[in-house]
């Protein structure tokens, strides 16, 4: 039985978190599927679910290669824990949200990986990046443009993400079924 990861990308305001949390509820009978909460060194918020830490524990688990991945983005640090490097060598599929920037280090690193980009249009990534309200945030608009400037990545899948969230997660489901009973796509 073949674990891995499948990495989910895409720019902010693209619905990401909202779709692996629907998928997380949908999945959570699949035992060989899981989604590791992200460290983050910013407080956990209604739209991105994470575990907090400073940034003197971010860095310090750096230093001593304590997570599976970690980057730096929007002023802060990022990591996915490094038990999860364990749990895909076990047999299973590892879902995490993580920087584009970061994808060729994981594939590098990481085993099997797979990589699902969601997307949306750049007006609705900035109404949902506006509604948010979250003043530590990097400059939207920045945030906005830095998709330009990212070189374009093979995926496995991409979910253009501007209906219900229901129908982008039922696609992001259906993959991770797939993956979980050996399908690669």
């Amino acid at each position: 039985m073949t674990g891995g990861f499948v990495l989910v990308v895409g720019p902010s305001g693209a619905g990401k978190d909202t779709l692996l949390q629907i998928a997380t509820r949908e999945l959570a009978s699949c035992p060989r599927i899981v989604f590791p909460r992200r460290l983050v060194t910013r407080s956990s918020s209604v739209w991105e679910e994470h575990d907090t830490i400073d940034d003197t524990e971010f860095e310090r688990g750096v230093a001593e290669g304590r997570f599976a991945l970690a980057w730096r983005a929007h002023g802060h640090g990022y990591a996915i824990p490094g038990h999860c490097s364990a749990v895909a060598a076990a047999g299973q599929i590892v879902v995490c949200n993580v920087s584009r920037m970061i994808v060729e280090t994981a594939r590098r690193d990481l085993a099997n990986v797979s990589l699902v980009e969601i997307t949306a249009p750049r007006d609705v990534l900035a109404a949902r990046l506006a509604g948010r309200g979250r003043g530590d945030d990097a400059d939207l608009g920045a945030r906005l443009e830095r998709s330009r400037t990212i070189p374009p990545l093979t995926v496995d899948l991409t979910i253009v993400n501007d209906r219900a969230p229901y129908d982008g997660a039922r696609l992001l489901i259906d993959f991770l079924h797939r993956k979980a009973r050996g399908q690669d796509d």
